[in-house]
């Protein structure tokens, strides 16, 4: 199978060497994603294209076009054919063959491009081609302008190739071309979201959680961000920050007048990012905020808190309604983490400034032990992103199944979209679909004298799910491991 890819418009219309460097870098991002599925797969182009070669017989169809439809950068996936070129009557059978059944009720165009030394003009083969196709489908018409349907013939030298099924494509930038950020991720739908539309702008992006207090709520984090880094920006390497928080929460409590607790704890959320972003060479800080969503971010709040860093602040969704932002939630399949994220509210008083005054704030604050939040900063873990799920050890042992019993119960906790892709079938076992960020609030609705195995393709999630479930009194949970 080949493939062509086409740049986003904006690549499209740069100058030749930020087009050339972007291409490099579309062209890397891809090889360094598919050579996973197999090494086999070849990724050439030129300045204005990227080619792909598939090795036939291997099931990689799917695979291949799916990772490609997340990549940043990519407008367009063509499947295409290419054949020896013969004649136009050749070229015209083969269109048929691709194209007479889809055709049907539709408007079509054909747009052909020759390249090389032969005795006809592009718009020869387009007549020709155009007028094959009516004659041998129930299309609608031709229609130049506004068609339905188009299809597209290159000829070049000895060769032609036919377009087939054509993929939308992440648009925006490949990730590299941009420099490389910190988001502040909190693990709901407006950070989680924020942090895509980065990704898709070709930003290299960091991921910065500041811990307000518990456990389960950076293990649900540390999954969504993996998430987020696996489907959309796996081709560059970033690391997952977790910086202490609990004890500058309670500074804040202790010393500042409680109208001020959210715009002093967006401040100082602020300040340590901006220290954490220099040290990992970032030029720019990431925010979720939605003017007016909640009190700290009133345009007269966002700007006071900006003033606790030099550097640029960046809000994708500022202008964003919070149901366009659970859509794209939804569509980019962060939605479930966000509705299953435990939340910290702590730090929210009964009646918060809305119109803070910065003298004001930066008076609150001088009453607050500044090394509490100096300590924060030293005490940050980092881990590299590829590595976070590995990195998350459960304190319980669980048993690893290869075989199970027949009246075994085997739950798939894999994310929905990978389930959909390689739905997981048994002869004689019934399986559960419950995705991990559900297992534990389900798990005590299901019969307690049955056992069951979890399931994922790698091993690591369900290991750690049975692990939390079994420290959490659930005796009757293993891992279902057939090739781990």
């Amino acid at each position: 199978m080949k493939l062509l890819i086409r740049p986003a418009a904006e690549v499209a219309i740069k100058s030749k060497p930020v087009r050339q460097q972007q291409m490099r870098q579309l062209r890397q991002n891809i090889r360094k994603i598919l050579v996973r599925l197999d090494p086999e797969i070849r990724v050439d182009g030129s300045w204005d294209r990227v080619d792909i070669e598939v090795p036939e017989g291997r099931g990689l169809a799917s695979p291949v076009i799916d990772e490609l439809t997340r990549i940043p950068g990519i407008s367009t996936i063509q499947e295409i054919g290419v054949f020896p070129f013969v004649d136009i009557a050749d070229v015209s059978a083969k269109a048929i063959d691709a194209y007479a059944d889809r055709l049907k009720g539709k408007t079509f165009v054909v747009r052909a491009r020759r390249l090389g030394d032969h005795d006809f003009r592009s718009i020869d083969l387009e007549r020709a081609v155009g007028g094959a196709l009516l004659q041998a489908s129930d299309a609608r018409g031709v229609d130049l302008k506004n068609p339905e349907m188009e299809v597209r013939i290159e000829v070049k030298d000895d060769q032609y190739h036919i377009a087939h099924r054509r993929h939308e494509g992440a648009g925006g930038y490949p990730i590299g071309t941009v420099e490389t950020v910190m988001t502040l991720i909190s693990g709901g739908y407006d950070s989680s979201v924020a942090a895509y539309l980065m990704m898709r702008r070709g930003i290299r992006s960091h991921f910065l959680f500041f811990n307000l207090g518990g456990d389960a709520h950076e293990v649900g984090v540390r999954q969504v961000v993996h998430y987020l880094w696996e489907r959309y920006g796996s081709s560059h390497n970033v690391k997952f920050i977790s910086v202490p928080f609990e004890g500058v929460v309670a500074e804040i409590m202790r010393s500042v007048n409680h109208r001020h607790w959210g715009v002093v704890l967006k401040r100082q959320m602020l300040k340590a990012a901006a220290e954490i972003g220099r040290y990992y060479n970032a030029t720019g800080l990431v925010m979720g905020d939605a003017v007016a969503q909640v009190s700290s971010q009133t345009l007269t709040n966002l700007n006071v808190v900006d003033r606790a860093s030099d550097e640029v602040v960046l809000r994708p969704l500022i202008a964003m309604d919070k149901q366009e932002i659970i859509r794209i939630a939804r569509e980019i399949g962060t939605e479930p983490f966000a509705r299953n994220m435990p939340e910290y509210c702590g730090v929210i008083s009964s009646k918060p400034v809305t119109r803070a005054k910065l003298h004001r704030v930066e008076e609150e604050e001088t009453k607050m032990d500044s090394s509490v939040l100096a300590q924060a900063v030293l005490d940050r873990t980092d881990v590299m992103v590829n590595q976070l799920l590995d990195s998350i050890v459960t304190p319980e042992e669980v048993e690893l199944v290869q075989t199970p019993a027949v009246d075994d119960v085997i739950i798939d906790v894999r994310h929905p979209s990978e389930e959909e892709r390689s739905p997981l079938a048994l002869t004689n076992n019934e399986v559960l679909k419950i995705p991990f960020y559900e297992i534990s609030q389900q798990i005590a609705g299901l019969p307690a004298n049955r056992q069951y195995l979890l399931y994922c393709d790698r091993g690591t999630m369900s290991r750690m799910h049975a692990g939390h479930l079994k420290a959490d009194g659930h005796g009757n949970v293993k891992v279902y491991a057939p090739a781990f």
